[in-house]
């Protein structure tokens, strides 16, 4: 028997995401959770209790591998970096104890969470370049100010689209990020809607599209925060809960 040659090897195998990017891939996972637990608070008078409890033990063993991939950097332990590591242990235990409670305590146990996953990987990104005394690669997808403060929004889980009368709306929550940005991100593959994945605006109310980051979208915001700041360094601090009905605000 012969060996095959390197020929028949020719495929591209993707790289395994950078810790950076699992922290922003794990804030997304909680994103799309609490829109899936949303979405079964308002689905009836009386839905499933245990339908949650699958994807939060799973957020919970995604977010203690993501705590791996931070010690593995084995990055000397700043105080940042210490509550960045305790932060997410805390994400993994309210996670984990979610899957045992009703939904509407489950879904405020991981409220937070998105936001949380983002300020580590803010965190991490820095400890990363300040201690190793590196910058990485100019990115693929050079990102304006508007941009980073939107996939910044998108990765956070602030970020929902609506169409009403032939018009497309955003709907963000604490920066503004405009339909013509949106649209932009969209057209370079860096964010997608997911159509009806998002909670309705109201009671009764239609099912929003869900703005996410894409795998390149997630790559270039990585790389972004990797990067020696600008003048505006995104907000880390955790807000109020993740809500599109709270001080949703409109633009076109």
């Amino acid at each position: 028997m012969t060996t095959p040659p390197d020929e028949g090897l020719l495929f591209d195998v993707a790289a395994p995401p950078t810790p950076v990017e699992r922290l922003l891939l794990l804030a997304d996972q909680y994103v799309q959770h609490n829109d899936m637990l949303d979405r079964l608070l308002r689905s009836g008078p009386s839905p499933d209790p245990d339908a949650h409890a699958g994807s939060a033990q799973r957020l919970a063993a995604a977010t203690c591998s993501a705590i791996k991939a931070v010690t593995d950097e084995r990055l000397f332990r700043s105080h940042d970096l210490s509550d960045a590591v305790l932060r997410l242990q805390q994400l993994a235990f309210l996670s984990n104890a979610s899957a045992d409670q009703q939904l509407p305590t489950a879904r405020m146990l991981t409220a937070l969470a998105p936001e949380a996953a983002m300020s580590c990987a803010d965190t991490l990104a820095f400890e990363v370049r300040h201690r190793r005394g590196s910058t990485p690669d100019a990115p693929e997808h050079p990102l304006t100010s508007t941009q980073h403060t939107a996939l910044w929004e998108i990765g956070c889980g602030n970020v929902v689209a609506t169409n009403s009368l032939g018009r497309q709306y955003v709907h963000y929550r604490d920066e503004r990020v405009l339909i013509g940005t949106l649209r932009a991100l969209e057209a370079d593959g860096l964010a997608e809607r997911v159509p009806t994945s998002a909670p309705s605006a109201h009671i009764g109310g239609s099912l929003q599209d869900r703005v996410r980051l894409t795998a390149a979208g997630t790559t270039a915001l990585a790389a972004a925060i990797s990067r020696p700041p600008t003048a505006r360094t995104p907000r880390t601090t955790p807000a109020s809960v993740p809500a599109a009905a709270k001080a949703a605000t409109r633009t076109r």
